[in-house]
């Protein structure tokens, strides 16, 4: 299997191909070899939104050969957090890279006037995009599809204007329903005049051992299909989590005020499977089908005909534009996620960003003044939607500020202490104790899906664990994962591929591993992504931590400033950054 990197140079309009045999031996794929290509390419103190901050895509050995590796690594310089941006997306597009060749793709430069990137095989070309550019991301990919070729085995991911303006949360849309969402790298395209990249090939991938492939994919796909292990997924999805987590009471509301919403059933995922899913659609190579589309009728005007858009749901939209806007029906919740799916924006931050502005303004932070009239209120769905759209056209200097994040908002208007985010990232959807807010804070990317401290806590409900306990699991979970997301598997697939099964899928396409390699594997990822985390400013022992986490109740009841404290010095500990 031929270990190839494929460079682009937007400035230059040039590309090139080079075999990383090495690399690739040494850091399997995925997120390995995502931030290793990012040491290289992106010196200390870089811009993020300057020529000189590269993009990184990424696939592993499995993508392309076994059920459910289905996603792509997108690595590069946060624009929101100014450090680390990693992010992760489904679709076509690890299997549309493992069709044209290219285990990893490195972009530079930056483009003379608005241009997006065609591959197919080994032919790039840059393109002119001058008359898609202020055109949202859904129409962006209708059009696309009908001048670019490679039907049936191609990705189109693209921006909308979010990522055009420059929002340090936008994101990058993946074949219609699956994104690049996390951490801005929207704005990082928007940065280099890209608005779009079309992956298509027709080349052949083989495995060295066609019998023992069979066997091991065999036994893989029947572990995906005909146990419970996914089974959940595809029923009700990740929205199944919003009744659960709200009689658990660690479902943020309203800002994190409360833990569980009243009005929840309402916007449960069973309230949406039974009134508007529409359909469900799986990744290329998943035969599970989680991604759950719902119909969301709306008119054209008072006296016209209604139009019928097809929007993607699951867990954390619904938590963040939904009981944590205090958003009580799921047409509006579905509303507020279809502005931010034609603007590209990241619909977490987005999210967290309206929640914080709603609470300001009830307490006098913030007035009219600064919303230019638009009611920054619970469950106003249309005040909302209207400031989506003020913060990607900013009029004013606080929509200005909006769009760099809760963070930096709360930071020239106050409120910080319930602005919910850790590592400037703004905060998943759980409050369930000690470990969630831990597991982001100490997180390579302070994400939930770095290492599930929301599940570790839900754990802790059911049998006792002290922190030492809780960061012993966390850090398990850290090394684990930057595994995982080498190969790259989703997520939802981790009961699949258990130690005994990555090791078997690998041997299957010729990479031989023991555990005790995968474990140094995963270790040294961390320590890699944490070398460029300092590098770039990054200072665990100084991280915020806003006092609304110790102020509404857990899962685990109210949460105690020293457990999080001792956490945090026993993780330190052993780690082996300070003296025990």
């Amino acid at each position: 299997m031929l270990r190839k990197v494929l460079y682009i140079d937007l400035s230059s309009r040039e590309s090139w191909i080079e075999e990383r045999l090495d690399l690739f031996e040494d850091w399997m794929g995925g997120t390995g070899v995502g931030i290793k290509l990012l040491q290289e390419e992106c010196p200390a103190g870089t811009d993020p939104l300057s020529p000189q901050a590269p993009i990184i895509l990424s696939i592993g050995p499995l993508n392309g050969f076994f059920p459910v590796a289905t996603k792509t690594v997108a690595t590069f310089k946060s624009p929101l957090t100014g450090e680390l941006g990693e992010s992760y997306a489904g679709g076509r597009l690890s299997l549309a890279l493992r069709f044209a060749g290219h285990e990893a793709v490195v972009i530079r430069g930056r483009a003379e006037r608005p241009a997006y990137i065609s591959i197919n095989d080994a032919d790039v070309k840059v393109k002119d995009a001058t008359s898609i550019w202020g055109i949202d991301a859904q129409t962006t990919g209708v059009i696309l599809r009908e001048h670019e070729t490679g039907v049936g085995r191609r990705s189109i991911i693209r921006i909308g204007p979010a990522g055009e303006k420059l929002v340090r949360f936008a994101g990058v849309v993946v074949d219609t329903y699956r994104h690049f969402g996390r951490l801005g790298l929207g704005a990082v395209f928007g940065s280099k005049m890209l608005k779009a990249l079309v992956v298509s090939g027709t080349e052949h991938a083989d495995v060295p051992d066609a019998r023992r492939y069979r066997e091991v994919y065999s036994r893989l796909y029947s572990t995906v299909v005909k146990t419970d292990v996914m089974e959940k997924y595809h029923d009700i999805g990740t929205s199944v989590n919003i009744n659960v987590l709200n009689w658990l009471k660690g479902l943020p509301t309203k800002n994190f005020l409360l833990s569980s919403f009243s009005e929840g059933e309402k916007i449960s995922g069973e309230m949406f499977a039974d009134n508007y899913l529409f359909r469900r659609l799986s990744c290329a190579g998943c035969p599970i089908g989680c991604v759950h589309i719902a119909a969301l009728k709306s008119a054209f005007s008072t006296h016209h005909e209604f139009e019928l858009r097809k929007v993607s749901y699951d867990y954390e939209p619904i938590y963040s534009l939904g009981s944590n806007l205090g958003v009580s029906t799921a047409e509006g919740i579905l509303r507020l996620i279809d502005v931010c799916e034609r603007m590209g924006m990241d619909v977490m931050s987005a999210g967290v960003v309206l929640s914080w502005a709603t609470e300001a303004m009830e307490r006098g932070l913030i007035t009219t003044k600064e919303t230019l009239d638009i009611p920054f209120q619970w469950n106003n769905v249309e005040g909302y939607s209207r400031a989506l759209e003020s913060i990607v056209r900013p009029p004013n200097e606080f929509y200005s500020a909006l769009a760099m994040g809760v963070d930096y908002a709360s930071t020239k208007y106050g409120g910080r202490e319930f602005a919910m985010a850790l590592g400037k990232n703004e905060v998943s959807g759980y409050h369930t104790g000690p470990a969630s807010i831990v597991g982001q804070l100490v997180g390579v990317r302070h994400s939930h899906l770095d290492n599930a401290g929301y599940s570790i806590d839900q754990k802790a409900a059911k049998r006792s664990m002290d922190p030492e306990m809780m960061v012993d699991e966390i850090i398990k979970e850290d090394n684990s994962r930057g595994v995982f997301n080498s190969l790259v598997g989703c997520l939802f697939a981790r009961g699949v591929y258990t130690e005994e099964n990555i090791i078997d899928a690998l041997g299957a396409v010729g990479i031989t591993k023991t555990k005790d390699d995968l474990q140094s594997l995963g270790r040294r990822i961390f320590e890699e992504k944490y070398k460029f985390k300092i590098q770039e400013g990054f200072d665990l022992s100084h991280a915020h931590i806003p006092k609304r986490f110790y102020e509404t109740v857990s899962t685990l009841g109210i949460v105690a400033p020293e457990t999080v404290e001792e956490m945090l010095r026993q993780y330190k500990k052993k780690r082996g950054w300070e003296p025990g």
